[in-house]
């Protein structure tokens, strides 16, 4: 097989930001029919951002606590949770530590999703 020793060619396209912009629209999606339809147990989203994104909000406890990156979880205990398509970002209610606090993700700063329900997972390169 001599094409597997070949290197592949750069391409002259983005193709690479295509793909992950399309598959950003996966999590947008997935999202948005959670926000409407409830989320079916027993499948739950892991979410995994950037904290230090200049446009997420997150208490400041969190940012302190997680300086870079943070996952959350969406199962059981969340409420509020919206895609806003305009400002390109999501926004849950979450408890930490009893405290109840809303977090403002932009989808920019996701780099990692997960449904482990159906073993599907995505990465995405932090932007």
């Amino acid at each position: 097989m001599e094409d597997d020793q070949e290197q592949r060619p750069e391409s002259l396209l983005p193709s690479a930001d295509w793909i992950e912009t399309a598959l950003r629209q996966v999590v947008a999606q997935a999202i948005e029919h959670v926000a409407v339809q409830g989320l079916p147990s027993p499948h739950h989203f892991y979410l995994t951002f950037r904290t230090d994104h200049p446009r997420t909000a997150i208490p400041q406890r969190l940012r302190e606590q997680y300086p870079e990156e943070m996952t959350i979880v969406l199962q059981h205990q969340f409420w509020d949770l919206r895609l806003d398509r305009d400002a390109n970002t999501i926004s849950v209610g979450l408890s930490f530590g009893g405290v109840p606090s809303t977090l403002v993700i932009p989808m920019d700063a996701i780099i990692g999703f997960a449904d482990p329900h159906i073993r599907y997972g995505l990465r995405f390169r932090p932007v």
